[in-house]
């Protein structure tokens, strides 16, 4: 059964993002980053603009198949394409439930302090709950 966690109270959420896939893939993992256009594009920029030694390859779900086949972290609008294979871990940064989360063993929904984004994450929560998937809460502010 896939293992739901919620991570609460990022102050930036692809700030976040970035230091979290840094450490999946360091971990080894593959990862799909599921959002909307815009909060995609802020994600690919701050990708790019790591440092050399700590740079992530990525690429979007629709690149050429061989990038998508080596890419350790893969950007989708929306959701995973049929296409793209089953990775070890979906973080999902947009609004919505990701859909087809099922195939993943992980799936981690990061939860900005905005009021609007925490009410969208309650709702979320409610569907994971309501399919009898037990949730892993993480508040970040709890961590600084």
């Amino acid at each position: 059964m896939t293992e739901v966690a919620f991570h609460f109270g990022a102050p930036d959420k692809v700030a976040y993002a970035v230091r979290l896939l840094r450490k999946a893939v360091g971990k080894g993992a593959r990862v799909l980053v599921v959002a909307e256009a815009d909060v995609l594009q802020r994600l690919d920029a701050a990708l790019w603009a790591s440092a050399p030694t700590e740079f992530l390859a990525h690429c979007r779900t629709d690149a050429p198949g061989p990038a998508v086949g080596l890419s350790p972290v893969l950007l989708s609008e929306g959701g995973p394409p049929g296409s793209v294979p089953v990775l070890d871990v979906l973080v999902n940064l947009g609004d919505a439930m990701p859909e087809a989360f099922e195939r993943f063993p992980r799936v981690i929904e990061v939860v900005s302090l905005d009021e609007v984004d925490r009410q969208q994450a309650r709702q979320r929560w409610k569907a994971y709950a309501a399919q009898g998937i037990a949730i892993d809460r993480r508040d970040l502010n709890l961590r600084s």
